[in-house]
């Protein structure tokens, strides 16, 4: 099998066998370490209590991106 007929082979897969060939692809590109995804979850956690203890306000998405465009469209 050469390379366009994987190709062609792995896009008419459903959606849910490509999301996780890619997923899977991705992963024998960059090992996931056990350390840093419990670190990122531990942060992930941290920052979800600032936000419902109010310690921290959240910006809606559309606000960000409006700051953002106006801010390098200039």
């Amino acid at each position: 099998m050469d390379t366009n007929e994987f190709i062609s082979m792995a896009e008419s897969l459903p959606v849910d066998l490509k999301t996780n060939l890619i997923d899977r692809l991705l992963n024998s590109l960059h090992p996931s370490r056990s350390e840093i995804d419990a670190l990122w979850a531990k942060e992930a956690e941290r920052r979800i209590e600032e936000i419902q203890s109010g310690k921290v306000k959240s910006i809606p998405g559309d606000e960000v991106f409006k700051e953002i465009h106006d801010r390098f469209s200039k």
